[in-house]
């Protein structure tokens, strides 16, 4: 073959490849992330700067008696729901409260301080206040045995409070530290194991823990779970992998696993939809669609506020409500100090040595002196630190900076 030839031959095989490669890019499709799903029914619908000092936790809407309770510290602050969230009043001397749950058929609320605190949900009137063991935190109402359940990351684990009278009706103990819960309302509960990466089951007749379903393969640390107590199915939202595992609440079986936002603490699931919420410090609400019991998708990313982790659901609306207040900046960390630069070594040895170093034969002088190969290595060995404790999730949250004043705001989302 001529030169020219092969020329030829080569430009109609490179011609080709070129050809069958736009073919293959234009044949492929992307697999969607949650960023790439932000448009759908959902936006923000209202953002209210209420203000007031106080950090908060969960947050709770009572759908039936249209009120959102808001945890803030050492008061839980109330609104109204069907009134552009009109203050109601407050539930004062709340110490150290996380969260809120009402029993419909009493009237009566609860929150998780030390004390607890019952109040009449018509009055906000305090009816009584509860000592408990435990370090109070997470809370959600049973509604087959009218109980409370309020969370604890230390024992108990959980306790158990009638929400006719406020009496203790017991304790349970899960193995891990519990972040939230759900009732089927059929004579279990679900409760998220954020240490052990895992979901308890408790019976709630015998108040029992009956089994714990591992969700490790697919998801760790989580920080909110939702139910959907007539399809048999729970949504375990994760921080680390940022995913939710999705799984069958009678065997545990896992169905399939979603991505989601960063830095989840909260999820809730409307049963008139068949979609389950989860809200992200970074400024996302994913939205998971529930086709069938075994088909899932991210339906939608709603971009909301920094800091806005922790949501609740008003399910005769269909309206998400979310928390959260701006932040001030970091202080940066002081500059560490530097290091005085080591002097070179002596050339000559002091007068005032020079008889005691006479007496020391060469080779032995060479050999106590430090090789530089050895003291470079020496510098660049890092500080050793401590492995972190087993269990232990302050990476999966990260801190929290100084909040600013007044800077508090309620975000709703709806379509």
């Amino acid at each position: 073959m001529t030169s020219l030839a092969r020329t030829f031959c080569l430009l109609l095989t490179g011609a080709g490849l070129l050809f069958a490669a736009s073919a293959s890019a234009q044949n492929t499709t992307a697999t969607p992330t949650p960023a790439a799903t932000a448009t759908g029914p959902y936006k923000v619908i209202n953002s209210d700067k209420v203000g007031g000092a106080g950090n908060w936790d969960y947050i709770y809407a009572d759908s039936a008696g249209r009120r959102l309770y808001i945890p803030r510290g050492d008061r839980v602050d109330v609104y109204d729901l069907d009134a552009d969230l009109k203050p109601l009043g407050t539930i004062s001397n709340t110490t150290g409260v996380h969260g809120a749950a009402v029993d419909p058929a009493s009237g009566h609320g609860f929150c998780s301080s030390n004390p607890v605190v019952m109040w009449d949900t018509k009055t906000l009137a305090t009816i009584k206040t509860i000592p408990v063991q435990g370090g109070p935190d997470g809370i959600f109402f049973e509604p087959a045995t009218e109980c409370v359940y309020i969370l604890s990351h230390r024992a108990p684990n959980v306790i158990v409070l009638d929400a006719k009278d406020g009496s203790i009706v017991g304790t349970i103990d899960l193995g891990g530290s519990p972040e939230q819960g759900a009732s089927d309302g059929q004579g279990h509960a679900y409760i998220d194991l954020e240490d052990k990466d895992a979901v308890a089951v408790v019976d709630t007749k015998t108040l029992k823990l009956t089994g714990t379903y591992d969700i490790s393969s697919k998801g760790g640390g989580p920080g909110g779970l939702a139910l959907d107590a007539k399809n048999r199915v729970i949504f375990s939202f994760c921080h680390d992998p940022q995913t939710v595992v999705i799984l069958n609440a009678d065997t545990g079986n896992i169905i399939t696993a979603l991505p989601i936002g960063n830095g989840v603490d909260a999820a809730e699931f409307n049963p008139n939809t068949l979609e389950a919420f989860s809200s992200q410090g970074d400024a996302t609400l994913t939205v998971i669609k529930e086709s069938s019991p075994t088909s899932f998708a991210v339906e939608q990313t709603v971009t909301t506020k920094s800091g806005a982790r922790t949501s609740t659901i008003d399910t005769k609306s269909g309206q998400v409500y979310l928390v959260t207040a701006d932040r001030a900046p970091a202080t940066p960390p002081p500059a560490p100090a530097v290091a005085p630069a080591t002097a070179a070594a002596p050339t000559a040895t002091p007068a005032s040595n020079s008889t005691a170093t006479a007496a020391v034969p060469a080779a032995n002088t060479t050999a106590s002196a430090t090789p530089a190969s050895n003291t470079t290595a020496a510098a660049a060995a890092p500080a050793t630190t401590a492995p972190a404790a087993p269990g232990n999730r302050g990476g999966r949250r990260g801190g929290r900076n100084q909040m600013v004043p007044n800077s508090f705001t309620i975000i709703v989302v709806g379509k």
